[in-house]
């Protein structure tokens, strides 16, 4: 059991009978009554986000939340599969879980998945990929505007804004914690 006095950001907690990541947390101390902590949690499962205040002394459930790299294999239309690269099992994820990493996924890249009691919570690509340009429009000549950007379509099929620059059949690095172009490679 912690307080909300040891809230951390990143720690996982249980609130209201749910799984939840502190993003942000401020103690306050106003010159008049009791101190709190305004505290910013999202849920897990669900994502939604929630602001409210606690006092430093209310007692939450430290929840572990375990972490592994998976290999992804394949998805078969309604399901993605993932390998361990210890022990070789496959972890069948369904699209919920993995609409906001797909994007970014190519077959055979490893990825991180989160699980709690078994159950896979999140998975998160890796922090840069390398993809490949399938489709763009050629750069016209004359027209560089500084900051000048132009949609491009990776393998993944994924739309990414890149510079002017960038060719059909380049491969560039990609951010994916914001989904932007970092450079060609």
């Amino acid at each position: 059991m912690i307080t909300a006095g040891d809230f951390r950001k990143g720690m996982t907690v249980e609130i209201d009978g749910q799984v939840c990541l502190i993003v942000d947390f401020q103690h306050v101390k106003p010159g008049k009554g009791a101190a709190f902590v305004r505290t910013k949690y999202k849920n897990v499962l669900t994502g939604s986000a929630v602001e409210t205040t606690f006092n430093p002394t209310e007692k939450f459930e430290e929840v572990h939340i375990e972490r592994r790299d998976m290999q992804y294999l394949y998805n078969d239309g309604s399901l993605y599969y993932f390998m361990d690269l210890d022990n070789y099992e496959q972890q069948a994820v369904g699209i919920d879980k993995v609409e906001d990493s797909i994007p970014y996924l190519k077959e055979n890249m490893v990825a991180t998945l989160e699980f709690f009691k078994g159950e896979v919570i999140s998975i998160s690509p890796p922090t840069f990929v390398e993809l490949k340009i399938t489709q763009t429009e050629p750069g016209v000549k004359g027209n560089t505007v500084s900051g000048s950007t132009k949609p491009a379509k990776v393998e993944t099929g994924a739309t990414i804004q890149v510079p002017l620059f960038v060719n059909q059949g380049d491969t560039i690095r990609i951010d994916t914690r914001t989904g932007e172009y970092m450079e060609r490679v």
